[in-house]
């Protein structure tokens, strides 16, 4: 005859097996400061409100064949910090680099519409080693960062004009 008990032993550490295996990436994206279902939810709303994307990561998406880049929230650590990175120009939904952030590279005059980040800048970032970036409401300048003034804060009285930018490159 067959003991039950031989099975029920099996069965019973398959099982804990699977609740580690189950929750430790749920606990270690946890630690890095969020659970994935957040995250995939961030990435589904945002792109079924800008499509066209691609997602490069749980946190950024790329259009454009890798022109402009969303990131959707700051690391860890760096809320209320400038953090743009190196040979890009970054402009934040919120002042004071409040996320989301989108990021430029290219010369020259570049339609926000394009990526639907018109009416969207309250703080800007210039983290290239050379030239400036203007935001501009239609016909009128209304603000610039570059190598002399690399950030901004808060754009107020501009925040949420800008609909287009022109990078001069030096």
């Amino acid at each position: 005859m067959v003991s039950i008990h031989p099975i029920r032993t099996v069965l019973a550490a398959a099982l804990v097996w699977l609740l580690v295996a189950v929750s430790a990436p749920a606990a270690a994206r946890a630690a890095q400061g969020g659970d994935q279902t957040t995250a995939d939810r961030l990435l589904a709303n945002y792109l079924a409100t800008h499509p066209g994307g691609t997602v490069l990561n749980d946190n950024e998406i790329s259009y454009g064949d890798g022109t402009f880049v969303v990131t959707l929230r700051a690391p860890v650590g760096t809320l209320g910090v400038a953090d743009c990175p190196w040979g890009w120009y970054c402009f934040y939904e919120w002042p004071n680099y409040g996320y989301p952030r989108g990021r430029l590279s290219d010369c020259g005059r570049q339609s926000l519409a394009t990526w639907k980040w018109q009416f969207r800048v309250e703080s800007a970032h210039y983290n290239l080693s050379s030239g400036s970036v203007s935001f501009y409401y239609y016909d009128t300048r209304l603000f610039d960062v570059g190598t002399s003034r690399r950030v901004s804060s808060d754009v107020t009285p501009y925040r949420n004009w800008a609909n287009y930018v022109v990078r001069r490159c030096v």
